[in-house]
């Protein structure tokens, strides 16, 4: 990378008839009277968002070269970025909230507070449709709260109407209870609890639990990227008979061991979770787990081991808007930086009924430079 200045000079004019003077105008920048021009805001938005490199390590980056940019200038510039591009990332969540089938997901982010630090959340949504060969761009929204209660999915997903994959969170259950948004868990998860059990204890039947599970994702590996019809055939012909047995099998040796055993409890929650899995089996546009919105908060946990909080609420909304856009142009194999610094120099004349041409299955073109 390098650094560029570049001087605008704008010639006045005078009219000797009535004296008026005239100047040629600026052209439009991100910011109003701001000097960082769409590059530069790009280069530190990525920095930030996908390479997980605080602002005050970019800072010192930066006066290695010779620059001298303040934390908290580059702080101002994030914060006036973000509010300029909110809508853009409310475009991608509208369309992740057109899909059939969804997949959520939170973590949590450390919220700075006076003297303190308390524990907010960052929710993911995502819309991946590669798997049974849909035609829709995969996105992913964000959205930041300083809390975790469950009337925050609510309102985000209170216009989606279709299947969710989730986890066991109770906060879930107002969506499910309305009978616009139905459940789908995660096979994921349940193998989880047997691998933990496995592993600290050398379980027979966690092993066993392990194998079987093992069968069922051999099927999904051969059914992923056909059509829907195509996918229920394979699940209902191959995978269906495994996932019977496999329920059968757990609730067959729950009487067999201590209720108070920590397999016992893997047991039991993976029986829970199954009854609300088994919908899977007969819907070709549904996935065997929740692993697309897992990977969704990579980006985020990588991130808070290096810029560790969000300075304010803020600063969440801003960092959860600036996610939905780098992650779903990541999703679509578009160059983040080269996308964000096409759309920055381009977003402040977009009219408001374009400005879905900005996005990036639209926009830029993949791998772009």
């Amino acid at each position: 990378g390098r650094f560029v200045v570049r001087r605008f000079i704008r010639p006045r004019v005078a009219c000797k008839c009535c004296e008026r003077i005239t100047q040629a105008e600026l052209p439009s920048r991100p910011i109003e009277r701001g000097r960082p021009g769409p590059g530069l805001l790009a280069h530190v938005l990525v920095s930030k968002y996908a390479d997980h490199c605080p602002l005050y390590r970019q800072s010192q980056i930066y006066a290695r070269e010779g620059v001298e940019l303040e934390r908290s200038t580059m702080s101002d510039w994030v914060g006036r970025s973000a509010a300029l591009l909110e809508r853009l990332a409310d475009l991608i969540g509208r369309h992740v909230r057109e899909g059939k089938a969804i997949f959520a997901d939170d973590t949590t982010l450390k919220l700075q507070a006076p003297g303190k630090t308390r524990t907010a959340r960052i929710w993911t949504y995502v819309r991946d449709e590669r798997a049974w060969a849909g035609e829709a761009p995969p996105a992913v929204w964000y959205q930041f709260s300083p809390d975790r209660k469950g009337e925050h999915p609510s309102k985000h997903l209170q216009d989606f109407s279709g299947w969710m994959h989730a986890d066991g969170y109770a906060g879930f259950n107002v969506l499910w209870r309305s009978g616009e948004v139905r459940e789908v868990a995660c096979m994921a998860h349940i193998r989880r609890k047997f691998v933990d059990v496995q592993q600290s204890q050398g379980s027979a039947i966690a092993e066993e639990a392990i194998k079987r599970i093992a069968g069922l994702y051999a099927v999904e590996k051969e059914a992923r990227g056909r059509p829907p019809n195509e996918r229920v055939r394979i699940r209902q012909e191959k995978a269906a008979p495994v996932f019977d047995a496999l329920e059968t099998w757990l609730g067959e040796q729950l009487p067999k061991i201590s209720a108070k055993s920590e397999v016992a409890k893997a047991i039991r929650y993976g029986l829970s979770r199954m009854k609300r899995l088994r919908p899977y089996l007969s819907h070709g546009e549904l996935e065997i787990d929740n692993n697309n919105a897992e990977r969704g908060m990579r980006g985020v946990a990588l991130g808070r081991k290096n810029w560790l909080f969000a300075g304010s609420e803020r600063g969440g909304k801003s960092a959860a808007t600036m996610f939905t856009l780098i992650e779903s142009a990541k999703l679509n194999g578009v160059d983040p930086q080269a996308w964000l610094s096409d759309v920055l120099a381009r977003i402040s004349d977009c009219k408001i009924n374009q400005l879905d041409q900005l996005l990036p299955w639209r926009c830029a073109k993949p791998g772009a430079t």
